[in-house]
C-alpha cells in the first residue's frame, strides 16, 4: 500500500519577519551593487555597520540587515553623484534616526555638497525653487529596489541560523534545499 506524505507545513511558505533575517557581505554586496572592499571599508570606518552581526576576529561572518542594505544603495547613489564623503555620513545619520517604516516616504536632495531630507513633494519643490537641489533619490524607490533583488539572493535567518533562499511560495524546489539545509 503506498504511504501519503504528510501534509506541507504552512511554515514552511511563511518567510520569516523581515527583522528575523540577515544577510552576509557578497549577498549585501550584490544587492547594494558595490564591491566587497568597499563593504568592508565602509564597516571598519563606521559608516554603515552590520546591526545583525559585527566581525568578531578573523573568519566571523558579518550579518547585514534589510535596513543596512538599503542604506549601503542610498550611499552608493550618493558618492556615483559625487556627494561628499562627509555630507554620505550626515545623510546616513539622519537616515539612522528616522523609523524604518518612514524611509519609504523620504526623498534625499543634494546639490552635491549638502544633502537634505524631504519628507512631502512640496519640501522638492520648494527646494527646486530655492535652487539648491540638483538631484533626488527617492528612498521609497530604491527600497523597492533592494526588496526586488534580496528576494532571489540568500538570507539567513537570525534567530535559527537557517539558510534562506529567494523565498517564493510557489518554489518547492528551494523550500526543499530549506529544509535540508
Amino acid at each position: 500500500m503506498p504511504t501519503v506524505p504528510p501534509p506541507a507545513d504552512p511554515q514552511d511558505d511563511v518567510m520569516p519577519s523581515p527583522e528575523l533575517i540577515g544577510y552576509r557581505g557578497p549577498t549585501a554586496c550584490a544587492a547594494a551593487g558595490i564591491t566587497y572592499r568597499q563593504l568592508d571599508y565602509w564597516a571598519r570606518t563606521g559608516l554603515v555597520e552590520p546591526s545583525v552581526r559585527p566581525a568578531q576576529g578573523s573568519g566571523t561572518q558579518r550579518l547585514y540587515a534589510f535596513r543596512d542594505i538599503l542604506v549601503l544603495k542610498v550611499v552608493k547613489r550618493l558618492l556615483d553623484a559625487g556627494v561628499s564623503l562627509q555630507s554620505i555620513r550626515t545623510a546616513v545619520d539622519h537616515l539612522a534616526q528616522r523609523p524604518q517604516d518612514a524611509l519609504p516616504g523620504i526623498t534625499l536632495m543634494s546639490d552635491g555638497a549638502t544633502v537634505y531630507e524631504c519628507t512631502s513633494a512640496h519640501q522638492v519643490v520648494e527646494l527646486l525653487q530655492g535652487g539648491q537641489g540638483i538631484f533626488g533619490i527617492a528612498v521609497g524607490a530604491v527600497w523597492r529596489e533592494v526588496e526586488s533583488t534580496l528576494s532571489r539572493l540568500h538570507g539567513e535567518r537570525t534567530d535559527t541560523g537557517e539558510n534562506l533562499i529567494g523565498f517564493d511560495p510557489a518554489d518547492e524546489l528551494a523550500r526543499r534545499r530549506n529544509r535540508a539545509g
